[in-house]
């Protein structure tokens, strides 16, 4: 690394650290969870006001800013080849504040070197960061080969509508990285597999059953409403029997909950909740069909009660959950979610799983979306890669993982930082998309050194 340049940058840094976490804070107080579609506002007002916020500091920093018809929004510098751009993409919009919060969630505070806020981690913290590392390139006035975007996306955390409109409207950049993860790189995203399982109408002995929060997460509660005489039940561990009025027991079931691309250690409660109706015969003969059904999927998050368990190289195993249950109609319905490896694909899947239902169930509603996976040897991740590990004295390796981030939708992208996931969060900060979301002021700033330094890099690679 040139020694002049890092001063500089180090420089550039502690003049624009305040600024900075003052400009993360503006993010921060706007709450930009997605909200009912509107004039000008196709994610609803809080996204449409995070966007003109940050296109608002872009321009403050000098940035020539485009908003693309409210669906999106970049910061541009420009760049010799008209053709051909690269970019970095950040989404300003966030998940619900859900319970469990010691302060406001959108007033930024800052505690022992940390940023506590909706939003610091995840992902407007990043998105600042982002914007003054093309502000030092613009005030250092590199002459660059390819423009380079700063693109603001705002409808991430659901749809990622926002990146659909912009890719059909705009070119794809010659590559594009995501601050949007953890570091080093992340190469790889596993496929995405989802549905629901869907019962008869049974007008049998359970006349409610609801668990879960979320599709993609392992929900840590759930109930049934059964028709039946308490005194008949027997006790278990992590279930609790209620009465609930005339011949009725409610039966909850107390587990452990966690996200869906990384299920391991966690307790399914809706899956303790169907077993143990099955144990004790809480059941007609349609229901008893459709909750041995359910319970090969909540056998195991690795899928080997569906049959579907599978490993690869880069991405390692399967896993599935079911995330939240239901009645509609008279129905149950389980939802399921699965982020699966090369080994297989959707439609393998889809029949593999209907296969393994049997009678009892029904697999509805299927969306499939394939895994990506891009060489760690291609140039631009070795330009990625390099810089962190040069910045950081690391020797780290590119990985792949579960989750799903932008990146997946771009002809030639990754997910790179500023997240670390070996550091241990303090005992008053939370992660991202839990309660009292935090994120390390010293890490922030350094993945700003380590952004400048990589586009400057991947400004040398011939796309």
């Amino acid at each position: 690394m040139d020694q002049e340049l890092n001063q500089k940058i180090d420089a550039y840094i502690a003049e624009n650290k305040e600024q900075l976490l003052q400009d993360i804070a503006a993010l921060v107080a706007i709450d930009s969870v997605e909200g009912t579609p509107e004039e000008g506002a196709p994610f609803g007002k809080g996204p449409r006001a995070a966007l003109d916020k940050t296109l608002e500091l872009a321009a403050g920093m000098g940035l020539a800013t485009r908003n693309c018809e409210n669906y999106m929004g970049y910061a541009e510098l420009a760049g010799a080849d008209p053709e051909k751009y690269l970019a970095t993409i950040c989404h300003v919009d966030v998940v619900p504040v859900g319970n469990g919060w010691t302060a406001d969630p959108f007033k930024m505070r800052i505690q022992d070197g940390w940023l506590l806020g909706r939003g610091v981690s995840d992902d407007k913290g990043p998105m600042v960061v982002a914007l003054y590392a093309l502000k030092f390139l613009k005030e250092q006035g590199y002459e660059l080969r390819y423009p380079i975007r700063a693109l603001i996306g705002d409808n991430e955390e659901t749809h990622m509508q926002d990146v659909e409109y912009y890719l059909k409207n705009y070119p794809a950049p010659v590559f594009c990285f995501t601050p949007d993860a953890e570091f080093p790189v992340c190469n790889g995203e596993k496929g995405h597999f989802g549905g629901k399982i869907v019962s008869p109408v049974c007008n049998g002995v359970i006349c409610d059953f609801e668990g879960g929060v979320a599709n993609n997460a392992v929900p840590d509660r759930a109930s049934a409403l059964l028709h039946t005489d308490i005194t008949k039940l027997k006790n278990a561990p992590n279930i609790t029997l209620e009465p609930a009025g005339e011949g009725c027991v409610r039966v909850r079931g107390w587990g452990k909950a966690g996200h869906a691309a990384m299920p391991e250690g966690t307790v399914n409660a809706i899956g303790l909740v169907v077993n143990y109706l099955l144990d004790n015969g809480l059941c007609n003969d349609a229901e008893r069909a459709y909750l041995e059904a359910l319970r090969k999927l909540h056998a195991s998050t690795a899928g080997t009660g569906l049959g579907i368990d599978c490993t690869d190289g880069p991405f390692g195993p399967l896993t599935i959950i079911g995330g939240r249950i239901y009645m509609e109609e008279g129905r149950l319905v389980q939802t399921i979610d699965s982020r699966f490896p090369t080994c297989t694909d959707g439609d393998k899947l889809a029949a593999q799983v209907t296969a393994a239902l049997g009678s009892g169930a029904q697999l509805q509603d299927v969306d499939a979306a394939e895994p990506f996976y891009i060489e760690a040897d291609s140039p631009a991740i070795q330009a990625c890669i390099n810089t962190y590990n040069e910045v950081t004295g690391e020797d780290a390796k590119p990985f792949t993982m579960g989750g799903g981030t932008y990146a997946r939708h771009f002809p030639y992208a990754v997910s790179f930082g500023p997240e670390h996931v070996d550091l241990p969060l303090p005992e008053f900060g939370g992660p991202m998309h839990g309660a009292n979301e935090a994120a390390p002021i010293d890490k922030l700033l350094e993945a700003v050194k380590i952004y400048i330094l990589a586009l400057l890099r991947l400004e040398e690679i011939d796309f």
